[in-house]
């Protein structure tokens, strides 16, 4: 919009403005208090957020939640009744903002800024442009996700038990109220580390921490990562299901939130570089670890039962869990290697290669089915093997290169023959939910799309430089979004075999899950930016031609067209570092290091020995 346009929007969210000289520039509308301070009123019905400082620590304060007011406010946002938002980015000294009335007092200059609906930007003002030749679909699926639901979902302070780190799993919390460390938290994390904002690093962070809180408080002292921490403070450390029939029972999530915690932290130290904190809490990320080698055999079985699924009850060993520690093993060896502690990163390194060498040996010594040239998805603890094609259990050791040349490629085939039924929508778990036995699931509660599977079916096609794949999921979670009015659900059936009503979801509402791992598979799978242990950032684009995006929290722009990728450092006063690994459009190419001036922009063409991707 214009000056006065932006002026006349901003005189128009104020609901009263007095004391006030207002002066369009061009980052928005300046706000200036004519005497020491002047007070600012918002329209009734308006719901408040703020970005605050505490201790050196970014905090998020919302006025649905908030039982006091805020103080040291550097961003103010207001959601207004007709559906605009109002920006208040303090200048010159800090905003305070009062809960009963909804006003804010400004103690300095402040810059306003007007948006229509949800903005292409993040609680701390930092816009992200993502244009991929699809009318603006993705940024306002990426906008609408942030501020409909990942932000509400902050609630810190609001549990005195627990102030840090607690992230609510859903907005309906009539039903579910509390925050799960042990599977949510992964894509928590991933969606937030996507975003990749301070205020969204710190959270990360905060959830770490209470994760490794509780494992070290394990009151039995085998470093568990709970299932649940409840509003009241109870934690649901140990949660065991029964089949249908009763006949089987299994524990739920032994050990997903100790190999998600080692993911989330290796994120968190390759995106923040941040060496005293990981040398603070290594010690309790071997503890974590240590839960994961209680669960292996001599023959490094690892006997883990559940790992994602809610409802399916693998009362054995699980080949979807196994790569995931494998791979988990292989982030801490890294972390370790970080610290300069060569002897443990060796040490973590090797159980990850015991585990890797247990996937791809046959049953019942390992997981793979040399008849049916598949990797199975688990064997019970009475030697049975249960496997009706699981996605996961396949896509996964071809991802982290697991298992021979001659499995992988069989895995890529099995994949590939059930391509449709896989992506009836991003991600249904198997082609043959309907085999599932009264013995092998409580509910068929799993038995269809969640995010959690899309989040590495993803990769897992970014991987094969199959951008077309990405693409098409990413557009068809877009359109089920603006079907569901950004309010998506825990589980997608789309009236498959089960649930067939009057929708096609079921679980909770408003739940956290489509739109964490949407936000990571843009940014991460689709446009390539990524965390990076040795540079400031990654960057593997999968778009190699009609995409354009430009992420202030990450402090880069790009453009990619059919064979240049053009890059600009858009700080003004940092050098850029960045590993750029063009393979995935340009094959034959490799990894390299670049470093991006402060502001400038380089071009770089595809070489003339590569071929297109």
């Amino acid at each position: 919009m214009d000056h006065l346009d932006a002026l006349d929007a901003v005189k128009k969210a104020l609901f009263s403005a007095d004391g006030l000289c207002l002066n369009p520039d061009e980052d928005g509308v300046l706000i200036t208090p004519r005497g020491a301070y002047s007070r600012v009123k918002f329209p009734e019905k308006s719901l408040a957020v703020a970005v605050f400082d505490q201790d050196g620590e970014r905090r998020l304060w919302q006025s649905a939640y908030a039982q006091a007011d805020c103080a040291a406010v550097s961003h103010l946002w207001i959601s207004m009744p007709d559906g605009a938002f109002l920006h208040l980015a303090a200048q010159d000294a800090p905003l305070a903002v009062c809960r009963e009335d909804l006003q804010a007092t400004l103690a300095g200059r402040v810059r306003a800024q007007v948006f229509e609906g949800y903005p292409s930007m993040d609680a701390m003002g930092n816009r992200f442009e993502v244009d991929l030749n699809d009318g603006g679909e993705t940024e306002k699926t990426l906008a609408a996700f942030y501020w409909h639901t990942m932000i509400p979902c902050i609630i810190e302070g609001k549990n005195e038990h627990y102030p840090d780190g607690y992230v609510l799993s859903t907005l309906a919390q009539s039903v579910y109220a509390g925050t799960y460390p042990d599977v949510d938290h992964e894509f928590q994390c991933k969606g937030r580390m996507a975003c990749g904002d301070e205020l969204d690093m710190q959270v990360v962070r905060r959830m770490i921490e209470l994760q490794l809180r509780l494992m070290a408080e394990d009151p039995i002292g085998l470093w568990r990562n709970p299932c649940a921490l409840q509003p009241n403070g109870v934690r649901e450390y140990h949660v065991r299901r029964n089949s249908a029939d009763n006949r089987t029972n299994a524990d739920m999530f032994l050990i997903s939130g100790n190999v998600e915690v080692l993911e989330s932290s290796w994120l968190f130290i390759a995106r923040c570089k941040d060496a005293s904190w990981l040398a603070r809490n290594i010690g309790s990320l071997e503890g974590a670890a240590s839960l994961i080698e209680l669960c292996m055999d001599p023959s490094g079985r690892l006997w883990s039962d559940v790992f994602y699924e809610d409802q399916i009850i693998k009362d054995g060993m699980e080949c979807m869990s196994a790569c995931l520690a494998a791979h988990g093993y292989r982030l801490l060896s890294q972390l370790e290697g970080f610290l300069g502690r060569r002897d443990k990163a060796a040490y973590y390194e090797s159980l990850e290669k015991k585990l890797a060498d247990m996937i791809a040996r046959p049953v019942p010594h390992g997981f793979w089915d040399d008849q049916n040239q598949r990797f199975i998805d688990w064997l019970d603890r009475d030697g049975v093997v249960h496997d009706h094609i699981h996605l996961l259990a396949n896509c996964l050791p071809v991802l982290f290169g697991y298992g021979t040349a001659e499995q992988r490629q069989a895995c890529m085939d099995v994949i590939a023959r059930h391509f449709d039924a896989f992506q009836r929508f991003p991600t249904f778990l198997s082609p043959r939910i309907e085999d599932y036995t009264p013995s092998e699931i409580g509910v068929p509660y799993d038995l269809c799309a969640a995010g959690r599977y899309w989040c590495w079916d993803a990769a897992y096609w970014a991987h094969l430089g199959r951008g077309d794949v990405v693409r098409d999921q990413v557009r068809r979670v877009s359109h089920q979004a603006r079907l569901d009015g950004f309010e998506m659900g825990e589980r997608y059936d789309m009236n498959h075999l089960y649930y067939i009503d009057d929708k096609n979801w079921h679980g909770a509402s408003r739940y956290y899950e489509y739109p964490n791992v949407y936000w990571w598979v843009v940014i991460r799978e689709l446009l390539g930016v990524r965390p990076s242990l040795t540079a400031d950032m990654g960057l593997k684009p999968l778009c190699d031609r009609d995409c354009r995006f430009r992420l202030e929290a990450w402090g880069i722009a790009c453009r990619c067209e059919e064979g240049a990728v053009t890059l600009t450092n858009l700080s003004t006063d940092k050098s850029l570092s960045v590993d750029f690994d063009p393979s995935l459009i340009w094959q034959g190419t490799s990894c390299e290091q670049i470093h991006l001036a402060p502001g400038e922009t380089r071009t770089f063409s595809r070489p003339a020995h590569g071929s297109e991707g």
